[in-house]
């Protein structure tokens, strides 16, 4: 392995976890076919095959997650379901066969039991978690685990129970703790597990194996991509492949080679041989088919909607940057730190500053309902937070009137 966690080894400087393979927003395919394939984007038998790669794929990277950190051993030993939903992991109920979800019910099958986890992983039940079992001497025995890309970019819809249910593909895992499910290495120090349990829940570090600074970000939806532009909250890439593979590569420790000359440091991991290529495609069109869920029914106030709008679009000035049927100006146009109101950051350096482009671009608006916390570190909570801090730091002088009437009209996006 070519990647680093800081101060393990020369080779490996951070265990990283988050695979949203487009973790801030993407580019939408301009042709009608691919450049890779020639295969049609919007072909079924392609998007079948992103699916499968989005859920099950790891790119190789058990390597490190089995070979570096051990964490085979770890789940195997002492991550029961209970532990394991605790720190935000999802169990797929359609991987589960009916006398498993029985055993669950009447309790005959044990939450408490790390064999039971292992279990869970043979059935490819785990959101996001790919395990090798082998019997030995008669019994299942954990040997590899691998990540996905659904492990922070997938949740379910809780039908079971919290954290058990059907898969919502695209939805971002604001539950999952990254950092506290890294920190449970062996191969860590106290120091580094120090920073990577300061993440939180729903926060990842997409930069920290590199620069070795901490400032993590808020897991961002995968869904209602068709058609945006820009891949990163910072713009870095031009399309959609070029974060699929920086998240391969990089995050997920897949093996393949990204090279970015315009970071600070540069990057350049080169982890043969290549799994990550080939994928990319399918992936992509995979991705942009997953719709953005609509807001619920009775989840907002259409007449306050309706006078939001009008607000959005003049005195609020939002749509001065968040603009046309994604609500937003990229990739024409970045903006500079000075510019957002969500910087500074609460803690750590300009998350810009740490990127290739050391810009912002216009974060697309879409399921708003559903997706707080808000800006890419999270500094507000609620959209009432959005509307006042916009208020505030821009000098807008809304009414009280018109503030609730523009987070009416934002929950109906």
């Amino acid at each position: 392995m070519q990647h680093r966690i800081a101060n393990v080894s020369a080779r490996v400087r951070s265990a990283v976890v988050t695979t949203l393979v487009v973790s801030v927003g993407v580019l939408a395919l301009v042709g009608a076919c691919t450049q890779t394939t020639g295969v049609s984007a919007d072909d079924p038998a392609l998007i079948a095959r992103g699916k499968d790669i989005f859920r099950f794929d790891t790119f190789g990277d058990e390597t490190f997650w089995t070979d570096t950190l051990r964490m085979h051993e770890v789940i195997r030993s002492a991550v029961d379901p209970t532990t394991a939903l605790s720190v935000g992991l999802k169990v797929d109920t359609d991987s589960l066969p009916a006398a498993v979800v029985a055993g669950i019910q009447n309790g005959s099958i044990s939450l408490t039991s790390p064999a039971t986890t292992v279990a869970l992983l043979k059935l490819n039940a785990v959101v996001g978690v790919k395990g090798t079992v082998t019997s030995v001497n008669g019994s299942d025995v954990l040997t590899h685990v691998g990540i996905t890309c659904a492990l922070c970019h997938s949740t379910v819809d809780n039908s079971f129970a919290p954290g058990i249910g059907k898969r919502l593909d695209g939805w971002p895992n604001h539950d999952l703790n990254p950092g506290a499910i890294i920190a449970l290495s062996s191969a860590l120090t106290p120091a580094q597990k120090s920073v990577y349990n300061s993440w939180g829940k729903g926060k990842y570090d997409a930069r920290y194996n590199f620069d070795g600074l901490n400032g993590p970000s808020v897991i961002p939806p995968a869904y209602g991509l068709k058609g945006v532009t820009s891949v990163t909250y910072t713009g870095d890439g031009a399309d959609l492949a070029y974060w699929n593979r920086y998240v391969a590569v990089t995050q997920m420790h897949g093996h393949g080679s990204w090279v970015e000359s315009r970071a600070t440091p540069p990057e350049n991991v080169q982890n043969p041989p290549d799994m990550v290529s080939d994928k990319l495609a399918a992936l992509q069109a995979y991705q942009l088919s997953i719709q953005s869920p609509p807001a619920p029914a009775g989840s907002f106030d259409a007449a306050a909607a309706a006078r939001g709008r009008v607000v959005f679009e003049g005195a609020g000035n939002c749509a001065s940057c968040h603009a046309g049927s994604h609500f937003t100006d990229a990739p024409g146009r970045l903006h500079s730190p000075t510019e957002v109101v969500s910087e500074p950051e609460p803690t750590g350096p300009s998350f810009a500053s740490r990127s290739a482009t050391k810009m912002y671009r216009t974060t697309p608006l879409r399921a708003l309902w559903q997706h707080a916390p808000y800006f890419h570190n999270g500094v507000a909570t609620t959209l009432d937070g959005v509307v006042d801090l916009y208020n505030t730091r821009k000098a807008l002088n809304l009414t009280a009137q018109q503030k609730a009437d523009l987070v009416q009209y934002l929950k109906s996006l």
